[in-house]
């Protein structure tokens, strides 16, 4: 059966139609996404209540196809009402901005549409991605070692996980959990929520992170650079102690592990090399784009694929024309994994390592300049002095200043984050973070990494605040 020329709807798409379609489409994302998405003149949302954004966008799936005009349309609406995270007012998370080059590389992933498991498939991917592990590896501090790119830094946790328990009790491969001792794992209080869930999700139980009496330590997760407060732990302290005691030390280096890319501030993960394992996500302070994580491993004895391999006859056949030790894919829990490095390496490629440098030292000096501003303003408090680029505090309106004995001022106070954030998601004007953390109510927390933001813009996150909470 042939396609039917110039018709869209139909299963088997013309090559020629679908370019076109393809084309028109890519103008729409430049237009709406890259130039109105990164204007300052535009709104960072455009704030819809869910019922109102359903209708919208008509997301009811339907029998029929509809015609190219209808989907150009459908492509529009859904840059329109999408969070513009490129925008550079966008400080909610830890991943923002735009790097063109490794959008591209996502752009290439995608059309190449590969599985990043056999040299058959993927040669190009199973040496790039070889490559640039072993320039991260390099800045950690190890000559050799082991890695792959994960799906998030919650799975390269759960990865360490996995290794250190295999390391020590190999034998929970074929015979699972009921072989072991009850085993636990100790993390500072602020480490990232996804070891308590990969404690749960691998069956130690939540009640055994941090300290269990009685229980048999086998991992200690260490935090470089925590979510909310930008902390690092002290690694050759904690070395230390996990030298002295054969605890696998992993580090959890998700958002503070590209300090390592500069001169000035690798020194917050002094010791890193004396990890077993490290987490660290380039999709967030080098701006390589969702997703891309790595694990590093000091080892060289292949435990990745001794942990997971389940030898697919039909995958990784010993009999191959070429080296089969370039079949990564059985060092994966996954089969199916995505190309995540080629949008770092074309990345890493344009700028240089200096140029990553560069952006990784601009975010701290953006992040010091706030902090200034604020101290020149009544009522920006700081949460603590920053160690790294994240910046805490609270605003307090007129009408609670030189209050703080009153008995009602944790109250009022926890209410005026929640308020102004509601009223910037509805103006569309930027949008930033807050949260509670032990006794401390509700606090802003700006994350400042993408190269797109100027002085200007940190002088209107303060003007901003202060405009939309001033009357509470």
């Amino acid at each position: 059966m042939e396609a039917t020329t110039g018709d869209l709807t139909d299963p088997l798409i013309n090559h020629a139609d679908g370019q076109l379609f393809l084309h028109e489409a890519f103008k729409i994302i430049v237009e709406e996404v890259l130039c109105k998405g990164t204007d300052v003149k535009e709104k960072v949302c455009e704030w819809r209540e869910p019922e109102e954004l359903a209708r919208l966008l008509d997301l009811e799936l339907r029998e029929k196809g509809e015609p190219q005009e209808n989907l150009l349309q459908r492509v529009r609406d859904v840059a329109k009402y999408s969070i513009k995270t490129s925008h550079p007012r966008f400080f909610n998370q830890q991943f923002a901005g735009v790097d063109y080059h490794s959008l591209a590389g996502r752009f290439l992933s995608e059309a190449l549409n590969t599985n990043l498991f056999t040299y058959e498939v993927a040669p190009v991917f199973v040496l790039m991605e070889a490559e640039v592990l072993r320039g991260l590896r390099e800045l950690v501090g190890w000559t050799e070692g082991d890695g792959l790119f994960c799906p998030g830094g919650s799975t390269s946790n759960m990865y360490a996980m996995n290794l250190a328990r295999y390391r020590l009790y190999p034998e929970v491969k074929s015979r699972g959990l009921w072989s072991l001792p009850q085993l636990t794992i100790f993390t500072s209080p602020e480490s990232h929520y996804s070891v308590k869930k990969g404690a749960a999700f691998m069956g130690f139980g939540m009640d055994n992170v941090i300290l269990v009496k009685g229980a048999a330590p086998f991992l200690v997760s260490c935090t470089s650079g925590t979510t909310v407060q930008g902390a690092f732990d002290p690694l050759h302290r904690i070395a230390d102690i996990c030298d002295k005691h054969k605890l696998w030390l992993h580090v959890d280096a998700a958002w503070g592990g590209s300090v390592l890319f500069s001169k000035k501030h690798r020194h917050l993960m002094k010791g890193v090399h004396r990890a077993n394992s490290v987490a660290w996500n380039p999709h967030k302070m080098l701006v390589a784009g969702l997703q891309c994580s790595v694990l590093l491993l000091k080892d060289t004895t292949d435990l990745l694929k001794k942990c997971h391999c389940a030898n697919a006859t039909y995958l990784f056949q010993q009999d191959k024309f070429y080296d089969v030790n370039l079949d990564v894919g059985d060092k994966s829990v996954q089969c199916s994994r995505k190309v995540d490095c080629l949008k770092l390496w074309l990345m890493w490629k344009a700028v240089g390592s200096a140029g990553l440098e560069q952006r990784v030292d601009k975010a701290f000096l953006h992040a010091r300049y706030v902090v200034d501003q604020m101290k020149k303003r009544e009522g920006f408090q700081l949460l603590r002095e920053p160690e790294f680029v994240n910046v805490c505090f609270w605003f307090i309106p007129p009408s609670l200043r030189g209050k703080e004995k009153n008995a009602d001022y944790q109250n009022r106070l926890a209410k005026v984050a929640p308020v102004i954030k509601e009223r910037m998601m509805k103006q569309g004007t930027m949008m930033v973070g807050y949260q509670p953390l032990g006794d401390r109510v509700n606090f802003f927390r700006i994350t400042i990494l993408s190269p797109l933001v100027s002085q200007k813009d940190m002088d209107f996150f303060l003007d901003e605040i202060e405009r939309l909470g001033n009357d509470l």
